[in-house]
């Protein structure tokens, strides 16, 4: 399903006592790679990426459960682990900050090329300077309020979007897709489907689905090792260079972030 503006974090807040694991050891033996106590969680499914210094002497630690990203909190003797989000005083969120540092920026570093890689349709000159990757649906209606939302900077020629078509949402969104991608002109039929979305967009033309159906399945399977669920995601450089990924119609902060500078 597509999503709205307000897209879900990375963690969902929890008061960090209400989920402690009190795993008493008689002293914090460590084997293997880590404590004990974290063992405990990777016994229990978490796969654990990496581990920062956090506050009053704790050691935090970052990684996956059932899909979903997670950090947990060593305490200082070694014999607790606290699974949940740790917030500062001042409201900063340090479980989400190392979540993006340790888990979320390599793998979108990574998926950088994957995306080059894939079927993906221009949107926008190729002299460029900012180029951006997102999943889209024929027929996902927050797509369609990104796309309107994106095109001052692609008709200033200063954004190239690259559409990768998938279809999740509608019974036609694949053949939808793949009758764009067989398009002569795919940019073309890409653009009078955007222009004609509210009329229903472009008709599936069943003569030439067959021809790039299965592109389509590869770039719904590309959504899916990347952990997306929703369109649109989007990926783009940040201003230090990293690879940054929004889920959903961004706010205008994040949208000026995203193509590189304000609105031509």
């Amino acid at each position: 399903m597509s999503i709205r503006l307000d897209s879900t974090p990375l963690l969902r807040p929890v008061t960090l006592a209400a989920t402690v694991l009190a795993l008493a050891f008689a002293s914090p033996v460590f084997a293997g790679d880590y404590p004990k106590a974290i063992q405990q969680l990777e016994d229990r499914g978490a796969d654990i990426v990496g581990e920062f210094d956090a506050p009053n002497g704790m050691k935090g630690y970052v990684g996956e459960m059932q899909g979903r990203p997670m950090s947990a909190f060593l305490t200082p003797d070694g014999k607790h682990v606290i699974i949940g989000t740790l917030l500062a005083e001042d409201g900063t969120n340090i479980s989400q900050q190392q979540v993006e540092k340790l888990l979320m920026e390599p793998r979108f570093a990574e998926a950088w090329s994957k995306l080059e890689d894939s079927d993906w349709v221009a949107d926008g000159s190729d002299d460029a300077e900012v180029v951006l990757y997102t999943f889209t649906d024929p027929n996902c209606p927050y797509c369609y309020r990104f796309r309107e939302m994106a095109d001052p900077w692609i008709k200033a020629g200063k954004v190239q979007l690259r559409h990768i078509l998938v279809g999740i949402l509608k019974e036609d969104s694949a053949p939808k897709a793949a009758t764009i991608l067989a398009a002569d002109d795919p940019e073309k039929t890409l653009r009078e489907h955007h222009d004609n979305y509210k009329e229903g967009g472009i008709e599936v033309d069943r003569s030439v689905v067959s021809q790039t159906y299965n592109d389509v399945m590869a770039n719904g399977e590309l959504m899916s090792s990347l952990g997306l669920q929703a369109t649109p995601s989007t990926f783009y450089r940040n201003a230090e260079g990293k690879i940054a990924m929004k889920p959903g119609v961004p706010n205008p902060k994040d949208l000026e972030t995203m193509m590189g500078g304000p609105k031509p």
